[in-house]
Order: structure tokens, then sequence, then C-alpha cells
């Protein structure tokens, strides 16, 4: 079974990363996408809603499409979560799965500001997606693999839509081209600052909840 691990803060979650898992999922023939809603991250801001919140806000974006699950295993721990800890964890939960763990250019890139770095990289083969505002071409720093630059921008141009290459630990790293989207949560937490509509940037479901619950300061 070959499982991909998509985690972030997703605060809140809206097409964008809806976008990204279908795209993922289907390049690279996954069972399933796991969507892991942080914690209490150890790397984030205070405009952090509720860990609870930011569960059930995945939990009804995805809903409809089976092959989309929600994991509470860094939503439950009291302390703070690290993906160290996260994936380790999944491995013994999917015993014999695959696992691809999915993130932005910009959080590859701070990998080596995470704990236990050296150890992360060796329990899953690492997905590294295109983002608004971030090149690839700025991996070409990263200590954890080794690429060729004229190749990574070949990928920034669009003159190519993925990249294999070996990731420090024996496992692999897939650099991967998606559809841009410029829909982000700060976006959306902004316009909710400004008393303004975030309709058609995240689901309706996901909408309804942040306005019933009244979350980021949410002007009425």
């Amino acid at each position: 079974m070959k499982l991909g691990i998509f985690g972030g803060t997703f605060n809140p979650i809206h097409y964008g990363h809806l976008r990204a898992a279908e795209e993922v999922q289907a390049k690279l023939n996954l069972d399933k996408i796991i969507f892991v809603p942080s914690g209490n991250p150890p790397m984030k801001g205070r405009e952090l809603a509720d860990a609870r919140n930011r569960y059930k806000m995945v939990r009804l974006a995805t809903f409809k499409k089976r092959s989309f699950t929600v994991s509470d295993i860094e939503y439950k721990k009291k302390n703070k979560s690290y993906s160290v800890n996260t994936l380790k964890e999944l491995q013994r939960h999917y015993k014999g799965a695959r696992l691809y763990f999915i993130l932005g250019i910009d959080a590859f890139i701070d990998i080596p500001n995470w704990w236990q770095p050296d150890r992360l990289v060796t329990l899953a083969d690492f997905v590294v997606i295109s983002r608004p505002s971030f090149k690839f071409a700025g991996l070409s720093s990263s200590p954890y693999i080794e690429a060729d630059n004229n190749i990574l921008k070949r990928l920034d141009s669009g003159k190519i839509e993925s990249y294999k290459t070996a990731l420090a630990g024996g496992r692999n790293i897939i650099m991967m081209r998606l559809t841009p989207i410029e829909i982000s949560a700060t976006l959306i937490r902004k316009l909710l600052h400004q008393g303004k509509s975030i309709k058609y940037l995240l689901p309706e479901e996901v909408e309804s909840y942040i306005i019933s619950n009244k979350m980021y300061k949410l002007k009425v």
C-alpha cells in the first residue's frame, strides 16, 4: 500500500490543499492521502486556531472523497508534535505500507531546523510540491539532496513536471510541479479580519464552520 502523508496546520484548510492532495495522489498512484492536522507544532505563531477546530475543519473538507482520510495522531497529543514522531507512529500503524511525506518547497528548505531532521529523512519518501513565491532552485542549498541546479530551474520554468532523485538516508525525494493556485490560509484569515467574503476559497462546510464558530476574529 502507498500512502501519502499530508501534514500541516490547515489554519484553515482550503482548496489549495485539496487540489495539491488530488494531484499528488493521481501522479503517484497513491492508495490514500492521510491528512495530519498538527496539534501544538513547535514553530507556529500566535494566530493558530485550536487544534480541535482545525481537525474538525479537515474532516469536513475531506469526508466526500473516500481515499482522503484524517488522522488525529497529532491533534490528540497534549505536548508539542514533531513530524519524526508522527512518521514513526504511522509506520507502526500501517505496517508494510510505503509512506510518502508531502510538503511544500518552503517547508523542505526549513527541514534542518526541525526536530531530528537526520532521522526524519530516513522514515519516508518525500514529495516536495510547488508553492507560490518559492522556487525549486532554492532546494540546491539543502544538505539532504544532490540535485542538478539546471534540472531544478527546468522545474521552475515548467519544462518538466517532476523530478526524482535520492534523499540522504536511503529514501527518495520527488519534486513535483502542481497546478498553481493562489490561495493561502493567510489570505483567508486576512479577509475574515476585514469582514470580506471567503466564498469559493474553501469548501462550503468549512466556511460555515468558521462563521458559526466566529473563528479568526471574524467581523460580523
